[in-house]
């Protein structure tokens, strides 16, 4: 990875495998305080993917791509839903933006207050989705 298209520049270091995980199309994810009491909240990574992803997929294989679109979501959660099938009910969509690239994606997470540091697998939170 050279200077120029390095999503660190910004001075945020990725971990490699989050950064590498992203690259491959994996959703991310952090928890952040909620609104209120009784309710919980995350903000996911979601790399977009593409034709070439499906005909990789296809092959069984995943396509690394360091030019990927994101987009960042921020959801807030009524706490007891998050275990079951309805986990939406009552879910708000606090935020969202569209990146075009790592730098972008870097820069919006500055903007958000979260560091890269705190992106983990969906299966190593208590996100829903």
């Amino acid at each position: 990875m050279n200077a120029q298209s390095s999503p660190a520049r910004s001075g945020w270091e990725w971990p490699t495998n989050t950064l590498t995980a992203l690259r491959l199309g994996q959703r991310l994810v952090t928890e952040v305080p909620a609104s209120r009491s009784g309710r919980r909240a995350f903000v996911d990574i979601t790399p977009s993917a593409t034709p070439e992803d499906a005909e990789a997929r296809s092959q069984g294989w995943k396509r690394a791509d360091h030019a990927r679109d994101f987009t960042l979501q921020h959801w807030d959660y009524e706490a007891d839903r998050l275990d079951g099938y309805d986990y939406d009910i009552g879910a708000v969509l606090v935020k969202a933006t569209a990146v075009t690239s790592e730098l972008e994606l870097t820069a919006a997470l500055r903007e958000w207050g979260l560091h890269p540091e705190r992106f983990v697998y969906p299966w190593h939170s208590d996100d829903p989705r």
